[in-house]
């Protein structure tokens, strides 16, 4: 059952602007650990993050939860590459997200489609 879907688009440049501004503590605060050793290997590394914020965002308004934080939701890709969105923290256990991650040098934009598991 279809609960929701989201779109967000991101500059890359705000990414690295809060980056470069609050450093770890914006880092810590939106992504996870694993998402953040993930990111270190990118050679794109401020891309890979603004993809992963706009995922999170899509999510955000899919899901349609206020009670849903940035450490809550982990954005990770599987073995052939396709992002997926793993729910933490004991959030989301009814229900599952698909998403799709795009960017180029200065724009990140995401798809999400929540539904309830069955």
């Amino acid at each position: 059952m279809l609960i929701g879907t989201g779109v967000d688009i991101t500059e890359v440049r705000r990414i690295r602007q809060a980056v470069e501004k609050w450093g770890d503590d914006f880092l810590k605060r939106i992504f996870t650990k694993a998402e953040l050793v993930s990111a270190k290997t990118k050679t794109s590394f401020y891309q890979h993050l603004a993809g992963r914020f706009a995922a999170k965002e899509a999510i955000f308004k899919a899901a349609g939860d206020n009670k849903l934080s940035w450490q809550d939701i982990q954005i990770l890709n599987d073995k052939e590459g396709k992002p997926v969105c793993l729910f933490l923290n004991g959030r989301g256990k009814n229900i599952t997200a698909c998403i799709s991650i795009s960017h180029v040098k200065t724009y990140a934009v995401a798809n999400a489609i929540v539904t309830k598991k069955s």
